[in-house]
């Protein structure tokens, strides 16, 4: 026979779905807050930005064409997320071979050495961005300054970096809440950090896209962001002199680009809502907790990828029901 023909038993869903109209969605979703780090950072945003993205597409194709010897599979977006995404972890000022060799190792290593798309257990770009993190700490905490917000400086802390550093050195919040950027400034993005945490408002657009879409559900970012603010207000009406209040918490650093555009990847979180309610919390529990009593100010990207190694034990244990079935 000319065609192998695999026929596997019904029920067969039809659907015009696609892995490559999937992944074009969630591209177009970041847009926004990519345009919004472009004008907040200026070029140095969007030259992170396309290199990132070139090298993740030049690793997929150099690896699966010569090492792999299978067909690339870069036309799909993935890599093209991949990419975007290693540069929302990032300062716009990090130098181009870093991000290099951050692609590298999220293509490479966090992808293609587990068989590619649908095969990976952890995010390649968080993998990519902690490995960067730990390689090369100064480069990696050098925050550049907003360009519009006319400070005559060249890098500042963040949020978290100025809280954590307060607290380490004995000081008590009220004394330094007004070095804090307000909840507006947070939301629309007038703070320093990486491309992908200055506008939690327009992550949040491009997150109701994907659930217009269809491309993600509610279940994991309201269980990161449910459970993160819980906590931390637990945290806060103890002692609110020492513990930021949740707005804080959910506002700055990556909190909503992980429980919107990371925590949801469909290859390394579970299956089912249930599964993923219990993903999303141990996200959220785990980030504060790096946040609280953790040696950096940030957490939610380790928190993602400890998640992601416990997501098939979840998938183990709960099962979605088989159709027609009762259970």
């Amino acid at each position: 026979m000319s065609k192998i023909l695999t026929v596997s038993p019904s029920p067969h869903v039809h659907s015009d779905e696609s892995v490559n109209k999937i992944m074009y969605r969630v591209v177009l979703a970041m847009m926004p807050a990519l345009a919004w780090s472009v004008f907040v950072f200026g070029f140095d945003a969007l030259r992170v930005t396309l290199t990132a993205v070139a090298a993740c597409i030049v690793f997929e194709y150099l690896i699966q064409k010569f090492l792999m010897k299978v067909t690339p599979s870069v036309t799909d977006g993935s890599a093209i997320i991949t990419g975007i995404l290693l540069a929302f972890n990032v300062p716009a000022n990090i130098p181009w071979w870093i991000i290099i060799i951050g692609a590298l190792v999220s293509i490479g290593i966090a992808k293609l050495s587990f068989g590619g798309l649908g095969n990976n257990i952890f995010n390649p770009a968080l993998v990519g961005r902690v490995f960067l993190l730990i390689s090369f700490p100064v480069h990696m905490t050098s925050w550049p300054v907003n360009i519009q917000s006319g400070v005559d400086a060249v890098t500042s802390a963040t949020p978290l970096g100025l809280i954590k550093e307060s607290i380490k050195n004995g000081q008590v919040l009220s004394d330094v809440l007004g070095d804090v950027p307000g909840t507006m400034d947070m939301l629309l993005g007038n703070i320093g950090g990486s491309l992908g945490e200055v506008s939690a408002l327009l992550l949040i657009v491009g997150g109701i896209y994907m659930l217009f879409r269809k491309v993600i559900t509610w279940h994991i970012p309201v269980a990161v962001l449910g459970s993160m603010a819980i906590f931390s207000g637990i945290l806060w009406l103890v002692n609110p002199e020492i513990f930021m209040n949740p707005v804080f918490h959910l506002l700055t650093g990556g909190a909503m680009l992980g429980a919107i555009f990371m925590a949801t990847d469909m290859v390394t979180s579970p299956m089912t809502p249930k599964g993923q309610i219990i993903y999303g919390v141990g996200i959220g529990i785990i980030t504060i907790s790096i946040r609280t009593w953790g040696a950096y100010p940030e957490g939610i990207s380790f928190a993602i990828l400890l998640m992601n190694a416990v997501t098939p034990l979840i998938n183990t244990y709960i099962k979605p029901k088989r159709f027609g079935g009762t259970k």
